[in-house]
């Protein structure tokens, strides 16, 4: 069984490995991640899956920072061998969730422009395409930006992309 719990000290391990496996990964170390648990607007929760040893292990995280009426999705990853299994999705509800009690009303996030398993669960959560920051990953790639915007009650509002993501997108 799944559940989300907020971050800890002794998440810190877990997730430095399953961000350092992450195709694209944002490259946090040990000490970046215990920051970002200092900072107190950051958010940090982690799925964790009950073992038959009777405890539970980190197979996701999410890491946002709530900015004003903006909650900034900085990184949301699963481990390799947890993937398709909803873990980031139960994420991103959870932040939505946290968004809505906030009264934010934004919420931001980067993502490579190659990971369309990523692009397509933001859409799914209503996010839109609003801008491209060139060569914004150290490798070269392009980040897609993407929004979701909610209402006074915290509900997502309808969007469009603002911007195209390939040549054969129509906007």
């Amino acid at each position: 069984m799944a559940f989300i719990d907020p971050m800890t000290e002794d998440d810190v391990a877990a997730v430095v490995a399953i961000d350092g496996a992450t195709v694209g990964s944002s490259g946090w170390d040990e000490a970046q991640v215990r920051g970002e648990l200092t900072r107190s607007w950051a958010r940090l929760w982690v799925v964790r899956e009950e073992q038959a040893e009777l405890h539970a292990s980190v197979r996701a995280f999410l890491c946002a920072w709530l900015v004003a009426d903006e909650l900034h999705i900085l990184n949301v990853a699963t481990d390799t061998t947890h993937r398709r299994r909803g873990h980031a999705g139960r994420l991103l509800t959870h932040a939505l969730r946290f968004a809505a009690e906030q009264g934010v009303r934004m919420l931001l996030l980067e993502v490579r422009r190659s990971n369309a398993p990523a692009i397509g669960l933001y859409r799914a959560f209503g996010f839109t395409a609003m801008g491209i920051r060139a060569r914004y990953y150290g490798d070269g790639e392009d980040a897609v930006e993407m929004v979701l915007r909610l209402d006074e009650l915290g509900q997502p509002l309808p969007g469009r992309d603002e911007v195209r993501l390939s040549r054969h997108e129509n906007l």
